[in-house]
Formats: structure tokens, C-alpha cells, sequence
């Protein structure tokens, strides 16, 4: 069995009929699915959108509210409503499910990114179904710019899946929007490296009931092949469309949806904490030399080998590494902006003088560190 843990996440549109209410055959299809999925001794977990579309159809919306209240109002009625349909229909399945809420905090926090992990490994043992969904009660952000594609590959990080399905309403990535140009139009089977040019094949906008698109299953399939997980988005109305695509990477055909390859030099589930979970609060400028130690190395970023700060952060904040021209890593820094300020292009050795005390040699340790990947600005 070449997939022991899956994480399978589906959207609201295709949790939903087009008068928004939930759809309780096409959950009841996900549901079984999954079940058979367990059956054959696999690990699952679900990531499920569908909680403000059925808060929706409870309050009478016909569409996505805009405001964000009337969105955390929606959640809040539906995320009860939504545990309490799936709750149903796995204990019709002779299986049992377990509702659990995440904002982004809960895993950049890694106290809380570690006992998330403890939680879902703890009823993954006790044979529950972990359902998974943002807590969009009390987010803001998230339901303005995010939504669960990027959540189901941190959890898949998280939980150190083998596979991570995203199940749509399109059947995968296409070399042009389908919108656009029926007649040229071509579903990329197969993804073995994410590069600018499938960076640029992703475009269009969500449905009118989730808030995701293309462009969001890109940036989740970047973050789970460099944690070592193979992505597959795939369509979602098919009967039996969750087991084909299991059975489908497993024998390595890959002909339907489009299969993103886990890449073969994948980051530890501490620098996937990094690199994925923390939001950068600051810059620090290096030299050419240090940017070389850095990069060719493996070497930890010495106080000598920096130019220079932007942005103010603490002693344990997240901090993008740029060389001058371009973001090199990332990492977490063990001085403060103003600290880094006074020791800069200094050695060792003289930090203590320069600031009358010691904490560590290096202002980034290299185990604290990711160099190459994606940078987000602050």
C-alpha cells in the first residue's frame, strides 16, 4: 500500500446545491467513499469546506454574503449543522467522526501546531475520522483571502500524509482557463515540477459559494510536494471518484485529474513549520559571502555576514533573508531587529562587548532556517 495516510479535502460548491443549501447525496457519496477508504486499513482525514455555505441556506442567503459578520454569522449556524449531517452519515457507515477547528494561529503557534498533531494522531488511533474545517467564526482574514486548500496541505503537512486529494468542481489544471478557449483546451495530467509555466496555467475565479480557485490549489500543491506529499486534484461528482483516484496513483497511470509528484528532496517536518505556518514579521540583508554559506553551505547567518534590517521584530520572530536582489530564505532569528542593528558586520565573539550581554553566536541557526522555497512578503 503505497498510501497509508490520506487527507482528502473538498470544496463548498461541491458539498452544495446551486440554491446553496447542502447537498445530502453528495455527502453521503464522500461519506462512504471515505469509509472504504478506512476499510482497506488507510489513515483518513477530511478537510471540509461547507460551513458558511450552510449556514446560507439556514439564514436565506442566495449568495456568498460579502460582510464579514453575515459571513461568521453563517459559519457559526453551519458549522453545527454541517459536523451533525457528516456525524449521520459515518455512523450509518459503522464509523465515528470527530469535528476540529483551525485558524492559521493554531499552527503557527508551535506549541499548538504540536498538540494539533497529538489530537488528530490520538483519534486516527482510536479509528475516528478527523473532520477538519477553518474556524471561520473568528477569522477575518482567512474568509477574505484563504480558504481550505491551503489549510488541508498544512494539515497534510501536519499529520505526515502520504497522499492529499482535492476533490473540485473542475476535473484539474488545464493549459488554459475553460472559459477561455473550449477548443485548445488540455487537462495536464501530470505535474512533476511546479514551475512558472503551471504557475501561470492557474487562473479564474472560485465559485459563487466557495472562495477558492486554481491559483489556491497551486500554492497548496507547492507547500505538500515539498513536504514529501503527492497531490492530486481531481473532480468531485463522480460516484466512485475518491476511490478511482487512490487506485489511480497507485498504479501510477494517472489519467484522470491532474497528480503533482512529491518532490524527492522534501523539507523536515520542522523547517515545513517554517516555511509553511509562520508568517515572516521582518528582513535581514546579508552579503554575497554570507548569502554563498547560506545557500552552496548549509551554514547558520553570522552577525559578519549581515548588511542590514528591515521592519522591526523581536528575538524569535520569523524573518526573510534576502541577498539584496532577491529573498533567499527564511528563518527565525534569535536577536532582535535593533539588536542585529548594533552587531551587524561583526564577529562573534564581540557580541557580548556590543551589547553587554550573550544570547547566541549565530543570529540564525541553520536547524532554524529554510533556504529556496516561497517567500511571502510581510
Amino acid at each position: 500500500m503505497d498510501f497509508k495516510r490520506i487527507v482528502v479535502k473538498i470544496g463548498s460548491s461541491s458539498l452544495s446545491s446551486k440554491n446553496a443549501k447542502l447537498n445530502f447525496t453528495k455527502i453521503d457519496n464522500l461519506t462512504r467513499q471515505l469509509v472504504d477508504l478506512k476499510n482497506q486499513g488507510r489513515d483518513v482525514i477530511l478537510v471540509s469546506s461547507g460551513a458558511i455555505a450552510a449556514g446560507m441556506g439556514e439564514l436565506g442567503f442566495v449568495k456568498r454574503p460579502k460582510s464579514i459578520p453575515e459571513q461568521q454569522a453563517c459559519a457559526a449556524v453551519g458549522q453545527g449543522l454541517l459536523i451533525g449531517i457528516y456525524n449521520k452519515f459515518f455512523r450509518e457507515y459503522g464509523e465515528k467522526c470527530a469535528q476540529i477547528l483551525l485558524t492559521s494561529s493554531d499552527l503557527e503557534n508551535r506549541s499548538r501546531y504540536l498538540n494539533a498533531f497529538n489530537t488528530l494522531t490520538e483519534l486516527l488511533d482510536y479509528g475516528v475520522v478527523p473532520v477538519i474545517n477553518e474556524n471561520d467564526t473568528v477569522v477575518t482574514n482567512e474568509i477574505k483571502v484563504g480558504d481550505n486548500d491551503t489549510l488541508s496541505a498544512r494539515v497534510a503537512g501536519l499529520v505526515e500524509a502520504d497522499l492529499l486529494i482535492n476533490l473540485s468542481d473542475v476535473e484539474g489544471l488545464y493549459n488554459i482557463s475553460p472559459a477561455d478557449n473550449e477548443k485548445n483546451l488540455k487537462l495536464i495530467s501530470l505535474v512533476e515540477k511546479i514551475n512558472q509555466d503551471i504557475e501561470d496555467m492557474a487562473g479564474g475565479r472560485g465559485s459563487s459559494v466557495g472562495t477558492g480557485g486554481m491559483q489556491t490549489k497551486i500554492e497548496a500543491a507547492k507547500i505538500a510536494v515539498n513536504s514529501g506529499i503527492v497531490m492530486i486534484i481531481g473532480p468531485a461528482e463522480d460516484k466512485n471518484s475518491l476511490l478511482d483516484l487512490v487506485k489511480m496513483a497507485e498504479k501510477k497511470e494517472y489519467n484522470i485529474g491532474t497528480t503533482f509528484l512529491a518532490e524527492k528532496d522534501s523539507l523536515s517536518k520542522r523547517k515545513q513549520w517554517l516555511n509553511f505556518n509562520l508568517p515572516p514579521s521582518g528582513k535581514v540583508f546579508v552579503d554575497k559571502g554570507a548569502a554563498d554559506a547560506l545557500i552552496k553551505r548549509g551554514k547558520s547567518l553570522l552577525p559578519g555576514g549581515i548588511t542590514g534590517v528591515e521592519a522591526d521584530f523581536n528575538s524569535g520572530e520569523l524573518v526573510l533573508i534576502s541577498d539584496g536582489e532577491q529573498t533567499i530564505g527564511r528563518g527565525i532569528v534569535n536577536y532582535s531587529s535593533d539588536e542585529i542593528e548594533k552587531i551587524k558586520g561583526a564577529h562573534s565573539e564581540e557580541i557580548k562587548n556590543i551589547l553587554g550581554y550573550f544570547n547566541k553566536s549565530e543570529v540564525i541557526h541553520r536547524d532554524n532556517m529554510v533556504i529556496g522555497g516561497d517567500h511571502n512578503e510581510y
